[in-house]
């Protein structure tokens, strides 16, 4: 996993049509990068995909590696209290917890 830079880090706008595909783009790239999937593999997953609990490279140390790395690549906060089964049960729902924290960090 390369070091991010202040380079790396683009802050997504919220107002945007494509902040959406933005997020989605760079948050494949992360989980590729973090737990060392194929860009294939990753390319195709959908919002059900499951991912804790699905993926044997998502343990729980992996789950901190992801959520720092998430945190420095789309210059967000992750509190301790935002992190739940839920947000990653699915694709889906990392996504939209990523989106949700641009909006707030926008």
């Amino acid at each position: 996993m390369a070091a991010t830079t202040a380079n790396d880090v683009t802050p997504v706008s919220p107002n945007t049509a494509s902040a959406d595909d933005a997020i989605d783009t760079r948050l494949r790239a992360v989980l590729a990068d973090v737990l060392g999937l194929d860009a294939e593999r990753v390319a195709a997953f959908d919002a059900d995909t499951g991912l804790f609990g699905h993926l044997p490279e998502l343990d729980s140390q992996a789950v901190a590696t992801l959520l720092t790395e998430i945190e420095d690549r789309f210059g967000i906060v992750i509190d301790d209290e935002d992190v739940d089964g839920e947000m990653l049960e699915t694709y889906g729902g990392l996504r939209s917890f990523v989106r949700a924290k641009c909006d707030a960090a926008a």
